[in-house]
């Protein structure tokens, strides 16, 4: 029986690459969205088409209070694998930040991706068996000025997954983190043509990272071949801060 993916951000770059890699390796997949209701749409039409999976979008929120609870009573079957992709970055001064930017971002990084797995986590507790992945940011290890907020958001993050590996373990059920660098997708769309350049040519590899890149570690930290791999935040960078 093929297994079940729950990808949260999927019609995003990193997610969309997410969703096709492991639609190749035979998962059903549970596509999350929040806005973007035709890009999941077309991209879970040409899942079913191209690999004959199943798969289906479902709307929430997840910068709200509500949404993970939205997300996860919509889903009435059983989820072996959970992808924590949504997320969004902040650029500016903490003194500019204001209090309704900071709970959307704390719900958004934090607070939902805790609820939406505790909710979906009796069933893999019975089933002695899952993976979780949560696509972090290489500034939830290092910090970045201006980004402060998203940084603190990601390194909380890596706590949930260090922590929740730790009480998960006994269960059978695996917890790590990607934590890429600059990646090329719509999020880097903040920057000119020359800052990414700038950017590219500070990276030690000298270009940005390829969605695909991301999905593929994120389905290696999913996969048997990673079955004695948890709590771990598995930095994909191309020797940027490392």
């Amino acid at each position: 029986m093929n297994k079940t993916a729950l990808i949260t951000g999927a019609s995003g770059g990193i997610g969309k690459s997410i969703s096709e890699t492991l639609a190749a390796e035979g998962y059903n997949l549970l596509l999350h969205y929040h806005t973007n209701q035709n890009a999941a749409a077309e991209l879970a039409e040409k899942l079913r088409e191209t690999f004959g999976v199943h798969a289906e979008i479902l709307q929430a929120d997840l910068s709200a209070p509500e949404g993970a609870d939205k997300l996860t009573s919509s889903i009435d079957q059983p989820v072996d694998a959970i992808v924590l992709n949504s997320g969004r970055s902040h650029f500016g001064l903490i003194t500019d930040v204001d209090n309704a930017t900071v709970q959307e971002m704390v719900q958004l990084h934090v607070a939902s991706p805790y609820m939406l797995t505790r909710n979906l986590l009796p069933g893999m507790i019975r089933n002695k068996s899952g993976a979780i992945v949560a696509v972090s940011s290489i500034w939830g290890e290092t910090g970045a000025s201006c980004e402060v907020l998203y940084s603190m958001a990601k390194g909380a993050q890596h706590s949930f997954v260090k922590g929740l590996a730790k009480e998960l373990a006994p269960s059978g059920i695996r917890v790590n983190a990607v934590a890429p660098g600059a990646v090329d997708t719509n999020m880097m769309n903040q920057f000119t043509p020359s800052e990414k350049e700038e950017i590219a040519d500070e990276i030690p590899i000298g270009r940005l990272a390829r969605p695909q890149e991301i999905a593929d570690a994120t389905a290696f930290l999913l996969s048997e071949k990673a079955s004695y791999v948890t709590g771990q935040i598995l930095s994909v960078n191309g020797g940027w801060h490392c």
